[in-house]
């Protein structure tokens, strides 16, 4: 993926140590606090709540952290409320980046996310400095069964609103409009397909090339994000050697 998702770091992440495992768990757990005061603590009638509920299966959250969580966040202990803080700025090379986050301390935020930004070579910016390269697209991620027919998932999605559809050997991924996402994904598993990820996320409307160096410093800031727990998305328009072939 040309942005760094969210689900591209969970993907990063499941093949990491148990405390970055955590850290993911972490973020997700804030994820699952917000969706159950927007909309209430029954998936069945929330649809954000089982989108985040997804996400934290295919993370392979224990079942039981996701009940606590959802307890937590609809009981008398779901008192801490998050806010969410976006952030702009650029890195190493004049990369584009955007910082999505879910805090309950601000400054503590704004203080974080601006020196990682200063330790990688970058710098926060305004609000608006970037965000006009990126276009907000609705993203369905579906897990790719044994039987599935490609062109037929393809064409399921595209009868119900998609804009795109890409694969790979594990998963298919369908580009809504933000405004069709419910609908197609409904519409999925009405069809009994299993919903890995369904979300808003930024797509660059163009990427950049960078060099050696340039990438180092990149990935680094992706790290760094990654570990502070306020982070919850991070987005970005460089073109960078693909994670999971680092990862081998």
């Amino acid at each position: 993926m040309s942005g760094h998702s969210k689900w591209a770091t969970i993907k990063r992440q499941k093949g990491k140590t148990d405390a970055a495992r955590a850290n993911v768990f972490t973020k997700i757990g804030r994820e699952l606090a917000v969706a159950v005061k927007a909309g209430g603590p029954d998936p069945n009638n929330n649809p954000r709540l089982r989108d985040v509920i997804a996400k934290a299966r295919a993370a392979n959250m224990p079942n039981e952290n996701i009940t606590r969580s959802i307890k937590k966040a609809s009981g008398e202990d779901g008192n801490v409320n998050y806010d969410a803080m976006t952030y702009e700025g650029y890195g190493s090379g004049g990369v584009a980046v955007i910082v999505e986050t879910l805090t309950d301390n601000k400054n503590r935020t704004a203080a974080s996310v601006r020196h990682i930004f200063d330790k990688c070579g970058g710098s926060l910016g305004t609000t608006n400095c970037v965000s006009y390269m990126f276009d907000q697209k609705g993203v369905i991620t579906v897990e790719r069964k044994a039987g599935d027919d490609e062109e037929e998932v393809m064409m399921l999605a595209l009868d119900l609103g998609a804009d795109d559809f890409d694969s790979t050997d594990s998963e298919f991924y369908v580009t809504v409009t933000p405004s069709a996402l419910d609908t197609v994904r409904e519409g999925l598993e009405n069809a009994g397909k299993t919903i890995l990820l369904a979300e808003v996320q930024r797509v660059p409307s163009s990427t950049v090339d960078v060099d050696e160096g340039t990438v180092v410093k990149i990935k680094r800031m992706l790290d760094m994000f990654d570990d502070d727990d306020d982070v919850q998305n991070v987005y970005h328009n460089a073109n960078l050697p693909d994670e999971e072939d680092d990862d081998e």
